[in-house]
C-alpha cells in the first residue's frame, strides 16, 4: 500500500526508534509544548523524511507528540503521516483508534447535533458488538445501514455516508465523492478513519475530541504492528496468554478492593468512566422511565470527567449537568446534601462524580458524613420516595483505600470505583482502567460492561498483560511514592513557609489515605488581586523550569502520578483542568512523586528556587 519510498523511510524509523515511544504511555516530556503537540512533532517528522535522516538520535529528538496515548503519541502520528503519504491527504485527514466502533460513533455524535443523516456500508461484517438499536435507543443516534460487496457500489446520499472495511486494505480508488467517511479495521489492533474531501474537513477536530474524551488512539505496539504490516515485514511476536492475565489482573483488582463484582477493564480511565456514564443512562432509561438524569459533577475536577460529562448531556435531551462545589472552600458533603434535596424535590435520578481525594488540593470529606448524606432517605414533591443516588467515586490518587467492601464506609451505599491505569495500576506503563462495584451496585455492572463492548474500549491483550505484571506491586509503590511526599512536603513547609500546601494530613494519612500528590500556593506580592495573581503563575512557572531544567532525568512536564520513577509537575489550569470555566480552575503547580526518585537532589534544587526569589511580606501572603 505505501509508496516505496516512504516504506523505506518507515522500515528506517522502526529500526532505530527510541525504546520509549513503545514502552511509555508519554515521550520526551522535557520537549513538550501542549499548543503544538501533534503538529510540531509532525513538521520535525517531515523534515527527517526530506533528509531520509532515521538515525536514533534524531528520533529520539523528536519533540512529545500529543498526550498519554488518548490523544495521540509517536507512533500512531507515524501510521497516520504513511497513510496520508499514500492517499494524498492532509495529516489531519487521518486519525487512528484503539477501537474499531469509536470512529463512526464520533460521527454519528457529531450528526446528530447537525441534524444530518448518517449512512453506514460495509463490506464483509461489522464489529460484533456494533448494535444500531442501542446506538438509537440509549445514545439517540440514528444511521441507515447497508451491506454492500466493494466501495464501487456507493451511491450518492443526503447526508454523510461512512464506508467500513473489515481490512485495512483499501485502495486509494475508494476515496471518491459519495465516500465521506472510510474506516478500516486492523484485526485486533483497531482501526484508522479516513476523512474524505474538503467538505469533511471540518470533522477533524470533532473526531480527535471523541478519541481523546471517550477512548484512545491505536496503541502503540498496536501501531508498531501495522506498521510492520504496511512495509511487508512480519509483525513480531504477539501477547498470547490474554485470558490468564486477564483472570490474573480481575482478582487482584478484587483483593485490592475488597469487591466481588466482576471487574471492567478498559483502554483507559475515560473509557472507563464513559462506559460507566452510558451503562447509567441505558440503566435508567429502563428502570425509570421518563425521569431527567442528573450527573453531579464538580465543576473544577479533572478536565476529562468534566468535558465527558457535559459532552453526553449535550446529545440527550433528559440529561443533565449539575455542578458540584468540593474544595477550596466548599464543603463536599455540604453539597451533596443539598444537591440531592434539591433533585429529590425533581424526582431525577441522581448520578455523582467525584475525586477522592479531590483534584487538584487532595481534600478528604468526612467519610460517615458523606455516607449519611448519601443514604439520607430522600422524598419527591408528591411524598414519595425518590431514586437512590449512584456514587461514582474516582480513586485514582489512593486506589489502596477500601471503600466498598464488606464493612468498608461506603459498603452500604450504591457506589461504583474506578481507577486510571496510567496512574498507579501500571506506573505509567499503559492507560488501562477498571472499574469495580460493590453489593449494593452489582447490578448496574451488566449495562457498563455493554457499553464498554459497545464502544470496543475493553484493555489491549498487551495492556493486560502489563497490568498483570504491575498490579500485585501497586501497593508497595503507593507507600513508597507516600514516603518521598511526605519528607518532599515536610521539607518545602520549612524551606518556604509562606507557601500554602495541599495534601493530606497525618490523621488521614493513618487511615490509609497515603497519595503521592500534593498542590503548591506559591506565596505572592503585588498592589492589586490582578498583580498578585500574574506573580503567582510566573512564580510556578519559573519553579517547574527550574526542576525540570536541573533535573532533566527525573523531573518531567506531566499531568501525571503514580509512575516508577521520578517527580512530575503542573499547572492544572493548564493541562488537567483545560476545559473547565476559567472561575473554577486552579493556577497553582501540583508535583506528583514517585517512590524512586533522587529525594535530595530535588530539595537542594526548591531550595535554589526559594534563594532566587525575593522575601513577600506576611500581609501579601492572604488570600484575595
Amino acid at each position: 500500500m505505501l509508496k516505496q519510498e516512504v516504506s523505506n523511510f518507515i522500515q528506517g524509523v522502526l529500526k532505530n526508534m527510541p525504546t520509549d515511544w513503545l514502552r511509555l504511555t508519554t515521550h520526551r516530556l522535557d520537549i513538550y509544548n501542549e499548543a503544538l503537540a501533534k503538529t510540531e512533532f509532525l513538521e520535525h517528522f517531515e523534515t527527517l523524511f526530506e533528509q531520509r535522516n532515521t538515525s536514533q538520535a534524531s528520533l529520539n529528538d523528536l519533540p512529545t507528540a500529543y498526550d498519554y496515548i488518548r490523544l495521540g503519541h509517536p507512533l500512531s502520528c507515524v501510521l497516520e503521516w504513511a497513510l496520508t503519504k499514500s492517499y494524498g491527504l492532509k495529516p489531519d485527514q487521518v486519525i487512528s483508534f484503539s477501537s474499531k466502533t469509536a470512529p463512526m460513533l464520533a460521527i454519528l455524535r457529531k450528526n446528530v447535533l447537525k441534524h444530518k443523516a448518517t449512512r453506514l456500508l460495509y463490506t464483509g461484517a461489522l464489529p460484533a458488538a456494533f448494535d444500531p438499536a442501542l446506538l438509537s435507543k440509549v445514545y439517540g443516534y440514528q444511521l441507515e445501514l447497508k451491506q454492500v460487496n466493494s466501495h464501487e457500489e456507493v451511491t450518492p446520499f443526503d447526508g454523510s455516508t461512512i464506508f467500513f472495511s473489515p481490512t485495512g486494505d483499501v485502495p486509494s480508488a475508494a476515496l471518491h465523492e459519495p465516500i465521506d467517511f472510510l474506516v478500516q479495521a486492523y484485526d485486533e489492533a483497531g482501526s484508522v478513519v479516513i476523512i474524505n474531501g474538503s467538505k469533511n474537513e471540518h470533522y477533524s477536530p470533532e473526531i480527535q475530541h471523541v478519541r481523546r474524551r471517550e477512548t484512545i488512539a491505536m496503541t502503540p505496539a498496536n501501531c508498531l504492528t501495522v506498521l510492520h504490516t504496511l512495509i511487508g515485514q512480519p509483525a513480531g511476536s504477539e501477547v498470547t496468554d490474554t485470558a490468564d492475565h486477564k483472570k490474573q489482573v480481575i482478582s487482584t483488582i478484587q483483593s485490592i478492593t475488597a469487591t466481588q463484582s466482576n471487574a471492567i477493564v478498559a483502554s483507559s480511565g475515560l473509557s472507563t468512566q464513559y462506559a460507566i456514564m452510558m451503562g447509567l443512562v441505558h440503566y435508567a432509561n429502563e428502570n425509570y422511565p421518563g425521569k431527567a438524569i442528573k450527573f453531579i459533577v464538580p465543576p473544577n475536577c479533572y478536565g476529562g470527567t468534566n468535558d465527558q460529562a457535559r459532552r453526553v448531556a449535550a446529545v440527550l435531551d433528559h440529561v443533565a449537568v449539575v455542578d458540584f462545589p468540593v474544595d477550596a472552600g466548599n464543603d463536599m458533603v455540604q453539597s451533596i446534601d443539598t444537591i440531592l434535596d434539591r433533585l429529590a424535590a425533581e424526582d431525577a435520578v441522581p448520578y455523582i462524580i467525584a475525586e477522592i481525594p479531590t483534584n487538584p488540593r487532595v481534600e478528604v470529606p468526612d467519610l460517615e458524613k458523606l455516607r449519611d448524606a448519601l443514604s439520607k432517605p430522600r422524598k419527591n414533591g408528591q411524598g414519595e420516595k425518590t431514586i437512590d443516588p449512584v456514587f461514582i467515586l474516582d480513586q485514582t490518587f489512593c486506589p489502596n483505600v477500601n471503600f466498598l467492601g464488606t464493612g468498608a464506609i461506603l459498603a452500604e451505599v450504591s457506589t461504583l470505583a474506578y481507577v486510571s491505569g496510567s496512574k498507579f495500576p501500571s506506573g505509567g506503563l499503559c492507560t488501562a482502567g477498571y472499574c469495580v462495584a460493590n453489593a449494593p451496585a452489582e447490578g448496574l455492572m451488566s449495562k457498563i460492561h455493554q457499553h464498554l463492548q459497545l464502544c470496543d474500549n475493553e484493555a489491549t491483550a498487551l495492556q493486560y498483560q502489563i497490568l498483570a505484571q504491575q498490579l500485585p506491586s501497586m501497593l508497595r509503590r503507593i507507600d513508597d511514592a507516600y514516603e518521598n511526599t511526605r519528607q518532599f512536603v515536610n521539607f518545602i513547609q520549612e524551606a518556604l513557609p509562606d507557601a500554602n500546601i495541599n495534601f493530606v494530613s497525618e490523621a488521614l494519612a493513618q487511615e490509609g489515605f497515603t497519595p503521592s500528590v500534593f498542590s503548591l500556593d506559591l506565596p505572592t506580592k503585588g498592589a492589586t488581586a490582578a498583580e498578585q495573581e500574574a506573580y503567582k503563575r510566573e512564580l510556578n512557572l519559573q519553579l517547574i523550569h527550574l526542576m525540570i531544567g536541573e533535573i532533566p532525568h527525573e523531573s518531567k512536564y506531566c499531568v501525571s502520578y503514580g509512575q516508577l520513577k521520578g517527580c512530575y509537575w503542573t499547572v492544572p489550569a493548564t493541562s488537567t483542568q483545560g476545559t473547565t470555566k476559567e472561575g473554577d480552575k486552579d493556577y497553582i503547580v501540583r508535583v506528583a512523586v514517585s517512590g524512586d526518585m533522587d529525594l535530595e537532589r530535588h530539595q537542594q534544587v526548591f531550595s535554589q528556587f526559594v534563594a532566587s526569589i525575593a522575601t513577600v511580606p506576611s500581609d501579601q501572603n492572604q488570600p484575595v
